[in-house]
Protein backbone atom coordinates (compact mmCIF):
# COMPACT_ATOMS: atom_id res chain seq x y z
CA UNK A 1 0.00 0.00 0.00
CA UNK A 2 1.19 3.49 -0.83
CA UNK A 3 0.49 6.45 1.46
CA UNK A 4 0.11 10.19 0.99
CA UNK A 5 -0.05 13.23 3.25
CA UNK A 6 -3.53 14.63 3.84
CA UNK A 7 -3.17 18.13 2.45
CA UNK A 8 -1.40 20.62 4.69
CA UNK A 9 -1.44 18.36 7.73
CA UNK A 10 0.81 15.80 9.34
CA UNK A 11 -1.61 12.93 8.75
CA UNK A 12 -0.51 10.07 6.49
CA UNK A 13 -3.33 8.16 4.81
CA UNK A 14 -3.46 5.14 2.53
CA UNK A 15 -3.97 5.78 -1.20
CA UNK A 16 -7.01 3.54 -0.97
CA UNK A 17 -9.66 4.24 1.68
CA UNK A 18 -12.44 1.88 2.76
CA UNK A 19 -15.90 3.30 2.17
CA UNK A 20 -18.57 2.28 4.69
CA UNK A 21 -21.68 3.33 2.77
CA UNK A 22 -22.67 -0.34 2.48
CA UNK A 23 -22.49 -0.86 6.26
CA UNK A 24 -25.70 -1.11 8.29
CA UNK A 25 -29.32 -1.35 7.23
CA UNK A 26 -31.38 1.72 6.42
CA UNK A 27 -34.54 2.79 4.65
CA UNK A 28 -35.11 4.76 1.48
CA UNK A 29 -32.01 5.13 -0.69
CA UNK A 30 -29.99 3.23 1.92
CA UNK A 31 -32.13 0.18 1.31
CA UNK A 32 -30.64 0.11 -2.19
CA UNK A 33 -27.05 0.80 -1.16
CA UNK A 34 -26.40 -0.70 2.28
CA UNK A 35 -27.22 -3.92 4.12
CA UNK A 36 -24.00 -5.32 5.60
CA UNK A 37 -24.32 -6.41 9.22
CA UNK A 38 -21.69 -6.26 11.96
CA UNK A 39 -20.05 -9.59 11.09
CA UNK A 40 -19.91 -8.88 7.35
CA UNK A 41 -18.53 -5.39 7.87
CA UNK A 42 -15.94 -6.65 10.34
CA UNK A 43 -14.61 -9.10 7.75
CA UNK A 44 -14.18 -6.29 5.22
CA UNK A 45 -12.45 -4.02 7.74
CA UNK A 46 -10.09 -6.83 8.72
CA UNK A 47 -9.17 -7.42 5.07
CA UNK A 48 -8.65 -3.70 4.50
CA UNK A 49 -6.30 -3.39 7.49
CA UNK A 50 -4.38 -6.48 6.42
CA UNK A 51 -3.83 -4.90 3.00
CA UNK A 52 -2.58 -1.61 4.49
CA UNK A 53 -5.66 0.63 4.50
CA UNK A 54 -5.64 2.99 7.48
CA UNK A 55 -8.68 5.20 6.76
CA UNK A 56 -12.39 4.34 6.76
CA UNK A 57 -14.99 6.82 5.50
CA UNK A 58 -18.60 7.02 6.71
CA UNK A 59 -21.25 9.68 7.42
CA UNK A 60 -23.89 10.46 9.99
CA UNK A 61 -26.66 9.94 7.41
CA UNK A 62 -25.53 6.62 5.95
CA UNK A 63 -28.32 4.17 6.78
CA UNK A 64 -29.73 6.73 9.21
CA UNK A 65 -26.62 6.46 11.40
CA UNK A 66 -26.32 2.67 11.36
CA UNK A 67 -23.17 2.85 9.23
CA UNK A 68 -21.31 4.78 11.93
CA UNK A 69 -22.54 2.35 14.57
CA UNK A 70 -21.38 -0.68 12.58
CA UNK A 71 -18.01 0.98 11.91
CA UNK A 72 -17.58 1.49 15.65
CA UNK A 73 -18.57 -2.11 16.38
CA UNK A 74 -16.18 -3.49 13.75
CA UNK A 75 -13.26 -1.41 15.03
CA UNK A 76 -13.98 -2.55 18.59
CA UNK A 77 -14.28 -6.20 17.57
CA UNK A 78 -10.89 -6.02 15.83
CA UNK A 79 -9.23 -3.94 18.55
CA UNK A 80 -8.30 -1.19 16.09
CA UNK A 81 -7.35 2.17 17.59
CA UNK A 82 -6.38 5.33 15.69
CA UNK A 83 -2.83 4.08 15.21
CA UNK A 84 -4.19 1.38 12.88
CA UNK A 85 -7.44 2.80 11.49
CA UNK A 86 -8.39 6.44 11.14
CA UNK A 87 -12.06 7.41 10.90
CA UNK A 88 -13.60 10.03 8.64
CA UNK A 89 -17.26 11.01 8.92
CA UNK A 90 -19.49 13.86 7.78
CA UNK A 91 -22.16 16.40 8.72
CA UNK A 92 -24.64 18.48 6.70
CA UNK A 93 -27.53 16.31 5.51
CA UNK A 94 -30.81 15.86 7.36
CA UNK A 95 -30.67 13.62 10.44
CA UNK A 96 -34.10 14.37 11.95
CA UNK A 97 -37.40 16.17 11.44
CA UNK A 98 -36.50 19.35 13.34
CA UNK A 99 -35.63 22.66 11.70
CA UNK A 100 -32.08 22.42 13.05
CA UNK A 101 -31.56 18.74 12.27
CA UNK A 102 -29.91 19.65 8.97
CA UNK A 103 -27.27 21.99 7.66
CA UNK A 104 -24.06 23.54 8.88
CA UNK A 105 -25.22 25.76 11.69
CA UNK A 106 -23.33 25.49 14.98
CA UNK A 107 -26.22 23.68 16.70
CA UNK A 108 -26.41 20.84 14.16
CA UNK A 109 -22.64 20.51 13.85
CA UNK A 110 -22.02 20.18 17.59
CA UNK A 111 -24.93 17.78 18.07
CA UNK A 112 -23.81 15.69 15.09
CA UNK A 113 -20.26 15.36 16.44
CA UNK A 114 -21.47 14.18 19.83
CA UNK A 115 -23.81 11.64 18.23
CA UNK A 116 -21.13 10.38 15.82
CA UNK A 117 -18.61 9.95 18.65
CA UNK A 118 -21.10 7.84 20.62
CA UNK A 119 -21.80 5.63 17.62
CA UNK A 120 -18.14 5.23 16.72
CA UNK A 121 -17.09 4.56 20.31
CA UNK A 122 -14.16 6.96 20.10
CA UNK A 123 -13.22 10.20 21.81
CA UNK A 124 -12.35 12.02 18.58
CA UNK A 125 -12.93 12.03 14.81
CA UNK A 126 -9.76 11.99 12.72
CA UNK A 127 -11.28 13.72 9.67
CA UNK A 128 -14.58 15.57 10.11
CA UNK A 129 -16.03 16.59 6.75
CA UNK A 130 -18.75 18.97 5.62
CA UNK A 131 -20.92 16.78 3.36
CA UNK A 132 -21.62 19.79 1.14
CA UNK A 133 -21.99 23.55 1.43
CA UNK A 134 -25.01 25.10 3.16
CA UNK A 135 -26.57 28.00 1.28
CA UNK A 136 -28.44 29.22 4.39
CA UNK A 137 -25.61 29.39 6.93
CA UNK A 138 -22.71 31.87 6.84
CA UNK A 139 -19.51 29.98 6.17
CA UNK A 140 -17.86 31.89 9.04
CA UNK A 141 -20.28 30.32 11.54
CA UNK A 142 -19.55 26.84 10.20
CA UNK A 143 -15.78 27.22 10.21
CA UNK A 144 -15.73 28.79 13.69
CA UNK A 145 -17.72 25.83 15.05
CA UNK A 146 -15.26 23.42 13.44
CA UNK A 147 -12.29 25.32 14.87
CA UNK A 148 -13.83 25.05 18.34
CA UNK A 149 -14.17 21.29 17.91
CA UNK A 150 -10.50 21.01 16.92
CA UNK A 151 -9.50 23.09 19.95
CA UNK A 152 -11.61 20.84 22.20
CA UNK A 153 -9.88 17.74 20.78
CA UNK A 154 -13.08 16.18 19.48
CA UNK A 155 -11.94 16.60 15.88
CA UNK A 156 -8.39 16.28 14.57
CA UNK A 157 -8.70 17.59 10.99
CA UNK A 158 -11.31 19.39 8.90
CA UNK A 159 -12.38 18.35 5.41
CA UNK A 160 -15.15 19.20 2.97
CA UNK A 161 -17.05 17.30 0.29
CA UNK A 162 -18.45 18.42 -3.05
CA UNK A 163 -17.06 21.95 -2.68
CA UNK A 164 -16.64 23.96 -5.84
CA UNK A 165 -13.40 25.81 -6.48
CA UNK A 166 -15.10 29.02 -5.35
CA UNK A 167 -16.38 27.39 -2.14
CA UNK A 168 -12.89 26.14 -1.40
CA UNK A 169 -11.28 29.52 -2.02
CA UNK A 170 -13.77 31.20 0.31
CA UNK A 171 -13.08 28.67 3.06
CA UNK A 172 -9.33 29.07 2.68
CA UNK A 173 -9.65 32.85 2.74
CA UNK A 174 -11.62 32.82 5.99
CA UNK A 175 -9.34 30.39 7.80
CA UNK A 176 -6.21 32.20 6.64
CA UNK A 177 -7.55 35.52 7.93
CA UNK A 178 -8.82 34.17 11.25
CA UNK A 179 -6.14 31.51 11.84
CA UNK A 180 -8.87 28.92 12.44
CA UNK A 181 -8.32 25.25 11.59
CA UNK A 182 -7.70 24.86 7.87
CA UNK A 183 -9.58 22.66 5.44
CA UNK A 184 -7.14 19.88 4.50
CA UNK A 185 -9.24 17.84 2.05
CA UNK A 186 -12.09 18.00 -0.46
CA UNK A 187 -13.95 14.78 -1.18
CA UNK A 188 -15.16 14.85 -4.79
CA UNK A 189 -16.68 12.61 -7.42
CA UNK A 190 -13.98 11.79 -9.96
CA UNK A 191 -14.05 8.99 -12.49
CA UNK A 192 -13.41 8.30 -16.14
CA UNK A 193 -17.06 9.23 -16.72
CA UNK A 194 -16.80 12.46 -14.71
CA UNK A 195 -13.63 14.50 -15.03
CA UNK A 196 -15.11 17.91 -14.25
CA UNK A 197 -12.82 18.43 -11.24
CA UNK A 198 -9.85 18.83 -13.57
CA UNK A 199 -10.98 22.27 -14.77
CA UNK A 200 -11.04 24.27 -11.52
CA UNK A 201 -11.39 22.16 -8.37
CA UNK A 202 -8.12 20.24 -8.72
CA UNK A 203 -5.96 23.31 -9.55
CA UNK A 204 -7.43 25.31 -6.65
CA UNK A 205 -6.95 22.36 -4.29
CA UNK A 206 -3.33 22.05 -5.35
CA UNK A 207 -2.71 25.77 -4.91
CA UNK A 208 -4.08 25.60 -1.36
CA UNK A 209 -2.45 22.29 -0.35
CA UNK A 210 -5.83 20.58 -0.10
CA UNK A 211 -5.93 16.83 -0.74
CA UNK A 212 -8.53 15.37 -3.07
CA UNK A 213 -10.35 12.28 -1.79
CA UNK A 214 -12.34 10.53 -4.49
CA UNK A 215 -15.80 9.06 -4.04
CA UNK A 216 -17.45 6.68 -6.51
CA UNK A 217 -14.37 6.17 -8.72
CA UNK A 218 -16.31 3.43 -10.56
CA UNK A 219 -19.34 5.66 -11.16
CA UNK A 220 -21.60 3.60 -8.96
CA UNK A 221 -20.35 0.39 -10.54
CA UNK A 222 -20.95 1.42 -14.15
CA UNK A 223 -17.25 1.19 -14.99
CA UNK A 224 -17.30 -2.49 -14.02
CA UNK A 225 -18.85 -3.00 -17.44
CA UNK A 226 -21.85 -4.91 -16.06
CA UNK A 227 -24.39 -2.27 -17.04
CA UNK A 228 -23.27 -1.33 -20.54
CA UNK A 229 -26.05 -1.58 -23.09
CA UNK A 230 -26.15 -5.01 -24.66
CA UNK A 231 -24.28 -6.55 -21.72
CA UNK A 232 -26.16 -5.86 -18.50
CA UNK A 233 -29.56 -7.31 -19.34
CA UNK A 234 -30.64 -9.28 -16.31
CA UNK A 235 -28.09 -7.55 -14.06
CA UNK A 236 -29.56 -6.94 -10.61
CA UNK A 237 -27.04 -4.50 -9.08
CA UNK A 238 -28.24 -1.31 -7.44
CA UNK A 239 -27.47 0.78 -10.53
CA UNK A 240 -30.33 -0.94 -12.34
CA UNK A 241 -32.63 0.72 -9.79
CA UNK A 242 -30.69 3.86 -8.88
CA UNK A 243 -28.90 5.91 -11.53
CA UNK A 244 -26.38 7.54 -9.21
CA UNK A 245 -24.01 9.12 -9.94
CA UNK A 246 -25.96 10.00 -13.10
CA UNK A 247 -24.60 8.27 -16.21
CA UNK A 248 -25.24 9.03 -19.87
CA UNK A 249 -24.69 5.69 -21.66
CA UNK A 250 -23.98 7.44 -24.96
CA UNK A 251 -20.76 8.89 -23.52
CA UNK A 252 -20.01 6.26 -20.86
CA UNK A 253 -20.28 3.12 -22.97
CA UNK A 254 -17.39 4.00 -25.33
CA UNK A 255 -15.21 4.43 -22.21
CA UNK A 256 -16.26 1.01 -20.93
CA UNK A 257 -15.38 -0.55 -24.30
CA UNK A 258 -11.81 0.81 -23.99
CA UNK A 259 -11.66 -0.39 -20.39
CA UNK A 260 -12.62 -3.89 -21.50
CA UNK A 261 -9.97 -3.96 -24.22
CA UNK A 262 -7.22 -2.84 -21.85
CA UNK A 263 -8.45 -5.22 -19.15
CA UNK A 264 -8.10 -8.09 -21.61
CA UNK A 265 -4.55 -6.99 -22.43
CA UNK A 266 -3.65 -6.95 -18.72
CA UNK A 267 -5.65 -10.04 -17.64
CA UNK A 268 -7.56 -7.78 -15.28
CA UNK A 269 -11.14 -6.62 -14.75
CA UNK A 270 -12.46 -3.34 -16.23
CA UNK A 271 -13.09 -1.98 -12.72
CA UNK A 272 -9.48 -2.61 -11.77
CA UNK A 273 -8.26 -0.73 -14.83
CA UNK A 274 -10.54 2.20 -13.99
CA UNK A 275 -9.14 2.30 -10.44
CA UNK A 276 -5.58 2.04 -11.71
CA UNK A 277 -6.23 5.03 -13.99
CA UNK A 278 -7.49 7.23 -11.17
CA UNK A 279 -4.74 6.13 -8.79
CA UNK A 280 -2.33 7.36 -11.43
CA UNK A 281 -3.76 10.88 -11.42
CA UNK A 282 -1.41 13.29 -9.67
CA UNK A 283 -4.37 15.28 -8.34
CA UNK A 284 -5.62 12.40 -6.20
CA UNK A 285 -4.66 11.83 -2.57
CA UNK A 286 -6.81 8.81 -1.79
CA UNK A 287 -9.52 6.81 -3.54
CA UNK A 288 -12.51 5.52 -1.58
CA UNK A 289 -13.50 1.97 -2.49
CA UNK A 290 -16.55 0.20 -1.15
CA UNK A 291 -17.73 -3.36 -1.45
CA UNK A 292 -20.50 -5.71 -0.46
CA UNK A 293 -18.36 -8.85 -0.48
CA UNK A 294 -14.80 -9.85 0.36
CA UNK A 295 -14.20 -10.82 -3.28
CA UNK A 296 -15.24 -7.36 -4.48
CA UNK A 297 -12.99 -5.66 -1.97
CA UNK A 298 -10.04 -7.92 -2.80
CA UNK A 299 -10.45 -7.16 -6.50
CA UNK A 300 -10.56 -3.42 -5.83
CA UNK A 301 -7.45 -3.58 -3.66
CA UNK A 302 -5.60 -5.55 -6.33
CA UNK A 303 -5.97 -2.56 -8.66
CA UNK A 304 -2.88 -1.11 -6.94
CA UNK A 305 -0.78 -3.76 -8.65
CA UNK A 306 -1.89 -2.80 -12.16
CA UNK A 307 0.61 -0.71 -14.12
CA UNK A 308 -0.90 1.04 -17.13
CA UNK A 309 1.45 1.85 -19.96
CA UNK A 310 1.62 5.40 -21.31
CA UNK A 311 -0.22 4.23 -24.42
CA UNK A 312 -3.00 2.60 -22.39
CA UNK A 313 -3.37 5.67 -20.20
CA UNK A 314 -3.60 7.88 -23.27
CA UNK A 315 -6.32 5.65 -24.77
CA UNK A 316 -8.36 6.07 -21.60
CA UNK A 317 -7.68 9.80 -21.52
CA UNK A 318 -8.88 10.19 -25.09
CA UNK A 319 -11.97 8.02 -24.62
CA UNK A 320 -13.00 9.98 -21.53
CA UNK A 321 -11.96 13.46 -22.63
CA UNK A 322 -14.55 15.84 -21.15
CA UNK A 323 -16.12 18.75 -22.98
CA UNK A 324 -14.02 21.81 -22.20
CA UNK A 325 -16.27 24.60 -20.83
CA UNK A 326 -15.76 28.31 -21.34
CA UNK A 327 -13.41 30.07 -20.65
CA UNK A 328 -11.02 27.11 -20.77
CA UNK A 329 -11.44 26.37 -24.47
CA UNK A 330 -10.64 30.02 -25.19
CA UNK A 331 -7.62 29.94 -22.89
CA UNK A 332 -6.34 26.76 -24.53
CA UNK A 333 -6.70 28.46 -27.93
CA UNK A 334 -4.62 31.41 -26.76
CA UNK A 335 -2.09 29.23 -24.96
CA UNK A 336 -0.83 27.66 -28.17
CA UNK A 337 2.13 30.02 -28.41
CA UNK A 338 2.79 30.11 -24.66
CA UNK A 339 3.47 26.44 -23.94
CA UNK A 340 7.13 25.59 -23.47
CA UNK A 341 8.48 22.86 -25.70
Amino acid sequence: MEYSTLGRSGLRISRLCLGAMTFGAGTGIWGEIAGLDRAQATRLVAMAVERGINLIDTADVYSQGHSEAVVGQALADLGLDESRMLVATKVRLRTGVGHNDVGLGRSHIVRSVETSLRRLGRDHIDLFQLHDRDALVPLEETLRALDDLVTQGKVRHIGVCNFSAGDLERAQGITSRTHWARVVSNQVHYALTSRDVEHEIAPVAKANDVALLVWSPLAGGYLSGKYTQGVGEGETGRRTRLNFPPIDPSTADPIVHVLRDIATELSAAPAQVALAWILGRSEVGSVIVGARTADQLAANLDAQQIALSEAQTERLNQASQPRVPYPYWMQQFHDKDRIEA
